[in-house]
């Protein structure tokens, strides 16, 4: 049964239970009955057996053993001016979700993986596409497109990539999907040394490079409306990440491509990329308001960035 007062542990004002203290007493209200006649009634609604009911509940029940102190309002209003109208059962609460807050300097310190869907040749059909990323070059390590999710697949997915890798990531973070909280990869992360994380529910910022990575996929214009077939999306996906991973220049990267910042060469690159630079503004400086110099090179990347209570703990 709904209660819809309770008497509460603590004292509230009439205003912030929300009151109508400025108005005045309607006849035969709570505050022009005779003091004595409101403390009885309070009394009664005190009782046990009427605490735990509100007042429509408890007039009807005096009513009904033939004694009437007021009306149902009136009660209201009695309640409202000592501070008695708000719930005091228990409530189900949450614990607050803890924000992830990941920092990655190497290329394999936190790795990125979501699954997003791939339509398929008919309007209900859809195929799944598993991607891993590593966030401080957005280079894709793994992908898998499959029929459907499973955390079994989910688990096989991640172990492959790592052995491809050759190394394990310090921290893999995805958004609190089945697959990714799913008994199967929990245990095979735990069993590689690897610590997981995880967004906060309904929190899309929490997992911010695989949404965007998706979004970039999506937006790709070869992308079509549909694909034919498994085999359709799977040569797809090959030639797309093939070109993301090696070609596409990242503007977050110094417009690096993500292989480049993975494997180390970007320095080189960019070192290269000065001296042509400097040999463009020696043969027309006057084509420049400064000399030019190419973009930097990212040296860090996060996930909510930490404060720095928590860089100190994770040194």
């Amino acid at each position: 049964m709904r209660a819809g007062w309770r008497v509460p542990r603590e004292p509230v004002s009439a205003a912030s239970a929300g009151c109508a203290t400025d108005q005045p007493p309607a006849a035969g209200s709570a505050q022009r009955a005779h003091p004595a006649e409101r403390q009885h009634l309070l009394e009664v609604l005190h009782q046990r057996r009427f605490c735990d009911l509100p007042p429509a509940q408890v007039w009807a029940r005096l009513l009904d053993e033939g004694t009437y102190l007021a009306s149902i309002s009136t009660m209201y209003r009695l309640l409202c001016a000592h501070g008695e109208s708000r719930d005091r059962r228990r409530q189900r609460t949450h614990p607050a979700r803890v924000k992830p807050q990941l920092l990655a300097r190497k290329p394999n310190d936190v790795w990125s993986w979501d699954i997003t869907k791939l339509p398929g040749p008919s309007k209900h059909e859809f195929y799944d596409l598993y991607v891993i990323l590593a966030i401080s070059s957005r280079y894709a390590p793994g992908w898998l497109v499959a029929p459907g999710e499973s955390a079994e697949l989910a688990e096989a997915f991640i172990a492959a990539t790592i052995a491809g890798v050759g190394v394990a990531p310090g921290v893999i973070h995805a958004d609190r999907g089945s697959s990714m909280t799913s008994k199967p990869v929990a245990q095979l992360l735990v069993d590689l040394g690897v610590v997981r994380s995880h967004s906060r529910p309904h929190i899309s910022d929490d997992n911010p490079y695989s949404e965007a990575q998706f979004k970039t996929l999506k937006y790709c214009p070869a992308f079509p409306e549909r694909f034919g077939s498994i085999h359709d999306a799977r040569a797809f996906c090959a030639t797309f990440f093939d070109a993301y991973n090696h070609e596409h220049r990242h503007a977050a990267l110094g417009l690096h491509t993500p292989a480049s910042v993975y494997y180390g060469t970007a320095p080189q690159i960019r070192a290269h990329r000065a001296i042509v630079l400097d040999q463009a503004y020696a043969a027309n400086p006057q084509r420049f308001a400064r000399s030019p110099t190419p973009p930097r090179l990212p040296t860090i990347a996060w996930i909510n960035q930490p404060t720095p209570e928590a860089l100190i703990q994770t040194r």
